[in-house]
């Protein structure tokens, strides 16, 4: 599996966990001992942001300093995204996007990676509708504010409190999901030994098999990208199973 990424998502370019020091390392390192396939990430162009969100928000991210790496992760969810349409495909990145609205943010995050990627999808008309699964720990108010009231667009935050529950929701939500592409905001902070306490590794083996599974029986593509998770001792090993559970044919 393709896996978009730069080494510029090692740096420290604040003081939240989301950009706390080791916490990409601590994916990398787990990640290289599979068979992934890096990719080099590029940023989005200022166009594909403006496309997302106002001038005003984009102006606010560069005077707060962080514009260059925000920039860089909107591109790499562009890539993301674009290799999904062949393959599944994943982007292991930061700052995270899915508390950042159209003119504003808050929750670690800066960009809207995955609305920047599938309006950038849209706009070319490389795909005509999609489907977003958030995962998160916490509900994906950015992405719900620029995506939710598009009629190409389905975003759906799992809402369930327990473990059972939750995988019986991402199994519905998949079961019932047409779109030409599925994009994951694939937050690991529910995980047991993360925040929410909720969900073991090998559940996100199976909800990215879930994925996988809806996009082959649409005929579409899928990918995911990286939101929340904290506890680095657990972080690759989830990602490292989201992205197995993904890679099943």
């Amino acid at each position: 599996m393709k896996v978009v990424f730069h080494e510029d998502f090692h740096q420290v370019y604040t003081n939240d966990p989301a950009a706390a020091e080791g916490r990409i390392q601590a994916v990398v390192d787990v990640l290289a001992k599979t068979t992934v396939e890096w990719v080099q990430a590029r940023p989005a162009l200022e166009a594909d942001l403006l496309a997302v969100h106002s001038l005003e928000h984009v102006q606010d991210v560069r005077s707060d300093g962080v514009y260059d790496i925000a920039a860089l992760a909107a591109g790499a969810a562009i890539q993301a995204a674009e290799l999904g349409l062949s393959e599944p495909c994943f982007g292991l990145l930061r700052p995270p996007g899915h508390h950042a609205s159209a003119e504003s943010s808050w929750g670690y995050c800066y960009f809207n990676n995955m609305a920047v990627a599938l309006t950038s999808l849209l706009r070319r008309r490389l795909v005509r509708t999609a489907y977003v699964l958030d995962i998160d720990l916490h509900f994906g108010d950015g992405t719900v504010n620029i995506l939710g009231g598009r009629f190409e667009v389905t975003v759906h935050n799992v809402e369930a409190q327990d473990r059972r529950g939750y995988l019986d929701e991402v199994r519905r939500e998949m079961t019932a999901c047409r779109a030409d592409l599925i994009g994951v905001s694939a937050g690991f902070d529910n995980h047991e030994e993360d925040w929410g306490r909720v969900l073991k590794t090998e559940d996100y083996w199976e909800i990215g098999r879930l994925v996988r599974q809806a996009s082959l029986r649409i005929g579409g593509g899928c990918f995911g990208l990286l939101e929340g998770g904290y506890n680095h001792e657990v972080l690759g090993r989830n990602v490292a199973a989201f992205l197995s559970g993904l890679g099943e044919a």
